[in-house]
């Protein structure tokens, strides 16, 4: 470290898989600032998020802690105001704590710590999109469906698009402000709702790129009675039966996807000319990240909810050329990682203890080019909408073991099967390695608890939700007019169908 207390920005997008950046050897996409940041930073090949839906993935993010250990269950549920965040503990050690953009925060506490917020939240913050396990998979609260990627294509204008231009809007207002006014270090978090589906871009970001020349799916559909059980029941939440999806759907999303990553680039590049006119970014540490994954039809399968890697991992670069050289490190990280190694950063490496015990590591060592002592483990649990029990990942150097509650486990070697095809359970060879990542993976976590646990929470909010019909919908008013506007208690679906401009009538269900 440098002696001197940095600035942090921390960068986010939604719904990004790494796969489809050039950072991680995407051959096509379009995203210059993105390669900026990691010519000049410190690129992590291996990076997870440990619940691979927005608000789990978030709150553990936030927390330093697994989504089960705060009762965060689904994109449902809300964090408790008395769970310590990154911006608590940021603003414990002299840090102003700004929040600009999506953060997905249920219930009365839309603030969580930080100190500041620049704009509202674009999904609702009530209990409207509560899953229901008793009325199975295909009880779909948010409204999910594949008209996002059937109907995908160009647009004028969209609600994510609405959402995205106010918050870096409100970005670069605040890096003026800081760089004008500010007398303490700051921690920045700029959080998008790009390139999450639908998929749908502009014609600016759409002709970046030849449509007859798409990088198509590594691995096609598999057939739905061939389908682990997780992967079967996000078949029919997805309503993926309701509609057929040909090669030139797929061809049209994937299109919009990389326009949609394209758009996001343009947004982090005003950014860090913003950082730079005004002197901040050499004593800035930027950080750029998402909540989760994409499968993009990887498998026939499209959005997240699952364990395999187009949905689980996440880009992550961190930039701070006067402390880390630039570089790439293969280890095995995780979201968790990040409030440890923010509390290092703002410290000059000694960081006070944690008032509640965290599940993530700093990554300070791995930055600085080693970390001998590193575990190469990391978790991923999913309780969320889609499924009907507990399940949960664990990785382990090469392996990765994924259990799926009251159904067969699955595990795959990462170096030999990239595209985890190849299923090594009860394979003698492998029955030694099978053991130690069961073990591992129950540690600290019973599913029967879990099960139980979940089932109640969804009774109590489905009730309370029923009873008031969301109201009041507690979302975060920046402006008079924010708790109307976006998504607040509706479909998101449908919301942003009829946000869509040019208006495009969606395609009926097949069934």
């Amino acid at each position: 470290m440098t002696g001197k207390t940095p600035n942090i920005l921390f960068i986010m997008a939604d719904q990004m898989a790494p796969q489809a950046l050039p950072v991680y050897g995407h051959s096509q996409v379009v995203a210059p600032h993105i390669e900026r940041l990691a010519d000049e930073g410190v690129v992590f090949e291996n990076a997870y998020c440990n619940f691979p839906l927005c608000v789990p993935a978030r709150m553990s993010m936030l927390t330093g802690r697994l989504a089960h250990d705060i009762g965060v269950w689904d994109n449902a549920t809300e964090l408790p105001a008395g769970a310590p965040t990154m911006a608590h503990y940021m603003r414990s050690n002299g840090y102003s704590a700004t929040l600009a953009g999506k953060m997905h925060f249920i219930g009365p506490d839309q603030i969580h710590g930080f100190g500041e917020r620049t704009s509202t939240d674009i999904y609702p913050s009530s209990f409207a999109w509560t899953p229901d396990w008793i009325k199975g998979e295909r009880y779909r609260p948010t409204g999910i469906n594949m008209r996002a990627v059937v109907d995908a294509g160009q647009c004028v204008r969209s609600l994510q698009i609405d959402y995205d231009d106010e918050v870096e809007h409100g970005a670069i207002q605040k890096v003026h402000d800081l760089a004008r006014f500010a007398e303490e270090p700051f921690f920045l978090t700029v959080s998008f709702t790009h390139p999450h589906s639908p998929f749908v871009t502009t014609r600016k970001h759409w002709d970046l790129y030849d449509h007859d020349d798409i990088v198509m799916p590594s691995v096609p559909a598999i057939p739905v009675d061939e389908l682990d059980e997780m992967s079967r029941w996000l078949h029919f939440a997805h309503a993926a039966d309701k509609h057929t999806v040909t090669e030139e759907h797929v061809r049209n999303a994937r299109h919009a996807y990389y326009g949609m990553t394209s758009y996001i680039d343009d947004k982090v590049g005003r950014i860090l000319d913003a950082m730079s006119e005004t002197g901040l970014l050499d004593e800035t540490v930027v950080v750029f990240s998402a909540d989760h994954g994409e499968m993009l039809g990887e498998r026939g399968m499209w959005y997240k909810q699952c364990f395999y890697e187009w949905s689980t991992r996440v880009p992550l670069i961190v930039r701070f050329p006067n402390a880390f050289k630039p570089g790439r490190v293969n280890n095995l990280v995780s979201l968790l990682d990040l409030l440890p190694t923010f509390m290092d950063l703002a410290t000059d490496g000694n960081p006070p203890k944690p008032v509640a015990p965290l599940a993530g590591h700093s990554l300070s060592g791995l930055l600085s080019g080693s970390d001998d002592d590193w575990d190469d483990t990391v978790i991923s649990e999913y309780t969320g909408e889609g499924v009907t029990a507990p399940c949960r990942m664990i990785r382990q150097g090469r392996y990765k073991y994924i259990y799926t509650h009251g159904h067969p486990p699955l595990m795959y070697d990462l170096e030999t099967d990239p595209h985890e095809l190849d299923n090594l359970i009860e394979r003698d060879d492998y029955a030694e390695i099978e053991k130690r990542l069961a073990v591992a993976m129950l540690d600290g976590w019973d599913p029967d608890a879990i099960n139980a646990n979940c089932l109640q929470s969804q009774k109590e909010r489905l009730f309370v939700h029923e009873t008031t019909g969301g109201e009041p919908n507690w979302a975060f008013r920046f402006r008079p007019d924010d708790g109307e506007r976006f998504v607040r208690n509706a479909s998101a679906v449908g919301t942003k169908i009829k946000a869509r401009y040019p208006f495009v009538e969606p395609t009926p269900f097949e069934k």
